[in-house]
């Protein structure tokens, strides 16, 4: 895909209301896409498409089915087509195998998990019948790498990673393109957001300051957007983070 063939693509943003989704949402819109900002977060998504020209917010839990399908249908009935899907809506668990949680784990797969599937199942029939789209799912580079104390949160996005690349076959004849992006930590408030059972591991600490610092959020929907735009199956934040383990190609 020409970066020239964005403009006047609609594109849906989950967790649009900060962070990763809110630069990716920025950052379409500033290539002429239409963005539904989706979060539950109605005020903030509200505030957010006022600064945001074509953009409207479209407020869904990603972790109940029928607010899903509500909000597929909403952004279909508002903008009459829907090109492109980003599915970066999801939360951190922090917590050794023997104290995990069984709800929070539920919790936590169906936000991370469930919710971009629905989400996908939702669009393929639409963007078929306009002869393709793309799909982009956020994992996280702790999927490529085997972490004390987050055995739940890593497996839920190796889990998104393999959804996605089996699908990517899947579709691939219907012209629609679905990749998965692998972030590495980002200045953002996730950590802030993570449910604990465990205190921060000392991985994080040293890898917040060095060797390799955080990134920004901004960098982030870069790779995004590249990954839009390239069509790649997997696009890694760091090329150093593609030697670390992972699914493959």
């Amino acid at each position: 895909m020409n970066p020239q063939d964005l403009s006047g693509k609609v594109a849906i943003v989950t967790g649009a209301s900060c962070g990763i989704g809110l630069a990716t949402a920025k950052l379409l819109a500033g290539q002429g896409v239409h963005v539904a900002l989706v979060s539950r977060s109605k005020e903030k998504l509200e505030k957010i498409s006022k600064k945001l020209s074509g953009s409207r917010a479209v407020p869904a839990d990603m972790t109940k089915i029928p607010q899903i399908t509500r909000m597929i249908k909403k952004t279909k009935e508002h903008f009459g087509r829907i090109d492109i899907l980003v599915n970066n809506a999801g939360q951190g668990y922090d917590a050794p195998v023997e104290k995990i949680n069984i709800g929070t784990f539920r919790y936590i797969y169906d936000l991370n998990i469930t919710g971009p599937l629905i989400a996908m199942q939702q669009v393929i029939p639409i963007m078929r019948n306009l002869g393709g789209g793309t799909i982009v799912n956020i994992s996280s580079g702790t999927a490529l790498m085997n972490l004390p104390d987050m055995s739940a949160y890593s497996s839920s996005k190796r889990a998104l990673a393999g959804i996605s690349l089996a699908a990517r076959q899947e579709v691939k004849d219907d012209g629609i393109v679905v990749s998965v992006v692998y972030p590495y930590i980002t200045l953002t408030d996730f950590e802030k957001n993570t449910i604990r059972e465990s205190p921060k591991g000392d991985w994080e600490q040293e890898d917040a300051t060095g060797p390799f610092p955080p990134d920004t959020a901004e960098y982030v929907a870069h790779r995004i957007l590249e990954g839009i735009i390239s069509g790649e199956a997997e696009i890694f934040a760091h090329d150093w983070m593609k030697n670390r383990g992972g699914p493959g190609a």
